[in-house]
């Protein structure tokens, strides 16, 4: 018969293998949730992804604050899951190889993680009627004009040539990461003369977009989440959303059911600084395609919105197969 002593000491050991197998589970979580750049295959090119963690912030603007507009409140609390989001702008050497649709044949789609898709069987946007980078500059410039059907289907392919699952972000997931844990105007604060270190703005830019983060990023290393080029959002733009909202709403999202407007955020080269603050949201338009030579006009370029680009998100939590799709745009 074993003594207490023994029976004592066994206990330790298995307490102490219990803890360290949870200790290492621990960290491995911790771990895995960081940066990283995701290599684009057979190009040089990489986007990096910055890894924000889950919380709960208050979205939109106050009445006293300077520059706002009705849709941005009533203030509301949300509560969002962990994700990545780019910390950059896509830019058009990243977006070109989606257009051009060359790199596809040397993807081992075998190497897939989170989804299973076929790059070949992604429908992908036409070559653009006029100069790819619509007259401002390619290498390291912003990919703009392309419509939210094209952003998302460059995510759908992304995710394809990776294995890793791309989406546009959300408005809440984009306010929040723009925020940066802040509830001032900016990210930076209240203090508009501090814009420049941060932003590509009207007064600044020069009449053109420019290359992506050239200025301070956010306390989360964002760039350009002020100014640049305003950025899509998977939202349906609906001037009193937050006005529906009661008590906190986790991971909002507005299911799109109609083309226009859908929610670009950001504010861009072209606009004032009232429009790049954190909570200003701007509705697309179908004038973006005023002068599209095409008929019926282009579902993949506004002809009339070189200001609106990409950023992309990774959920930390990739949804299932059928969830996929529910972020992934439509044709209207």
């Amino acid at each position: 018969m074993k003594s207490i002593y023994e029976i004592s000491n066994k206990i330790k050991c298995l307490f102490l293998i219990v803890l360290f197998f949870n200790f290492q589970n621990i960290i491995s979580q911790n771990t895995s949730f960081l940066s990283y750049n995701q290599e684009i295959i057979g190009t040089k090119y990489s986007i990096k992804m910055i890894p924000i963690k889950s919380g709960v912030f208050d979205m939109g603007s106050p009445k006293n604050e300077i520059g706002r507009f009705i849709d941005e409140g009533p203030v509301n609390k949300v509560e969002l899951s962990p994700f990545w989001i780019g910390a950059h702008e896509i830019t058009w050497e990243v977006y070109e190889l989606f257009v051009q649709r060359s790199i596809d044949d040397i993807v081992n789609n075998n190497r897939a993680k989170e989804v299973d898709l076929d790059a070949d069987a992604i429908s992908g946007a036409t070559t653009p009627y006029t100069d790819m980078s619509f007259g401002m500059g390619l290498e390291g410039f912003p990919a703009v004009c392309m419509t939210q059907l094209a952003a998302s289907k460059f995510c759908e392919w992304l995710s394809a040539i990776t294995g890793n699952y791309y989406r546009l972000p959300t408005e809440a997931e984009w306010e929040y990461a723009c925020r940066a844990g802040t509830k001032t105007r900016y990210s930076f604060g209240n203090d508009i003369y501090l814009l420049d270190q941060y932003a590509w703005y009207s007064d600044n830019s020069g009449e053109k977009y420019q290359k992506v983060g050239t200025k301070k990023p956010n306390t989360w290393g964002l760039y350009d989440m002020h100014g640049n080029v305003a950025e899509w959002t998977l939202d349906q733009y609906t001037p009193s959303a937050y006005f529906k909202r009661k008590k906190t709403i986790k991971d909002p999202y507005i299911i799109a059911f109609k083309e226009y407007p859908r929610v670009v955020r950001g504010g861009s080269w072209y606009d004032s600084q009232n429009k790049l603050r954190s909570a200003s949201r701007t509705p697309s338009d179908s004038k973006w395609k005023r002068r599209d030579p095409q008929i019926p006009k282009s579902i993949w370029w506004h002809t009339d919105a070189p200001f609106v680009g990409i950023r992309i998100v990774r959920p930390f939590n990739p949804p299932s197969i059928e969830e996929q799709e529910k972020y992934w745009i439509k044709p209207s």
